[in-house]
């Protein structure tokens, strides 16, 4: 049951993240800037967890948790957004998804290496599947080679964040994790707001969008996935997770009109059978532990 739970988390995970570049276009077009975006988004953020942590009466970690969890924020949320909005400048935004979507392949050596974690034949299948789909979806295109690196970069960025987040999340809750992570964050990008100017919402509708970046593209996503990541361990939590970009994809032609190339939907149908095999390979496992005698 924790297996399905945990899958669940992580698919509610990604189809969540998957809103985000559909609010920010919206965002955007109401004057907002980057750094001005992700300060608000993480800043209200932190607010809103915090506000839940003191319901829950819940207490902020301490020591070494606490610390690890302001450099998952500080350094691993900063570090990955900022290589990622950055590299979009230097390639097109296809190459660069695809880029960091390799995230999961660096998750799955990174797992085996430090913590042990067995790579099965079939999740060796299915994280090819995945990988191939992502660069089918994202329609790739050229660009230059400082995008490339920095693209890279964010995939590693965030590899190593799932990785330390795996360790941390044995010692605190989802609320208290999410509540440091995103005051780290918002602290950062506060520092570059106040440097480069602010540029708030002109309209309602854009405020609206901001909420939407804030609860629907933030909260909800970061919470189910560092909850799922506790039940189901960082390889199968990146694998299920590259089935943001169908979301994206799906919903970008939903509203804006953009159009469905025949590979596009070939690469989601791929990422939808990686899910499918890794569903499945995690519910037997599930099933089988169930039934096994207790000692």
């Amino acid at each position: 049951m924790n297996r399905l739970i945990g899958i669940l988390l992580i698919a509610v995970s990604a189809a969540s993240f998957g809103t985000l570049a559909i609010f920010s276009r919206y965002a955007y077009a109401d004057g907002m800037d980057t750094f001005t975006i992700l300060f608000l988004r993480f800043t209200i953020s932190a607010l809103l967890m915090g506000s839940l942590l003191f319901i829950r009466h819940e207490s902020l970690p301490r020591g070494r948790t606490l610390w690890q969890l302001v450099g998952m924020g500080a350094l691993g949320y900063v570090g990955q957004s900022f290589s990622y909005l950055t590299a979009i400048q230097f390639a097109s935004a296809g190459l660069v998804a695809l880029l960091l979507y390799l995230y999961p392949a660096f998750v799955a050596i990174l797992s085996a290496i430090f913590l042990k974690e067995k790579i099965t034949r079939l999740k060796i299948i299915a994280l090819s599947l995945a990988t191939l789909g992502a660069a089918l979806t994202a329609s790739p295109e050229g660009g230059k080679w400082q995008g490339v690196i920095l693209a890279i970069s964010a995939a590693a960025i965030y590899s190593v964040y799932i990785i330390v987040g795996t360790g941390v999340m044995k010692q605190v809750s989802a609320v208290q994790s999410s509540t440091v992570i995103f005051a780290s964050a918002g602290l950062v990008y506060g520092a570059a707001t106040a440097v480069s100017g602010t540029h708030f919402p002109q309209t309602g509708a854009g405020w609206g969008a901001l909420g939407s970046v804030v609860i629907v593209a933030t909260v909800i996503p970061v919470v189910t996935f560092l909850a799922g990541l506790k039940l189901i361990g960082p390889t199968n939590a990146s694998m299920l997770s590259t089935f943001e970009p169908v979301v994206t994809v799906s919903l970008a032609a939903w509203l804006f009109g953009e159009s469905l190339k025949p590979a596009i939907l070939i690469g989601g149908g791929m990422i939808l059978i990686a899910v499918i095999l890794l569903t499945r390979s995690e519910l037997s496992q599930s099933e089988t532990a169930s039934v096994e005698p207790r000692a």
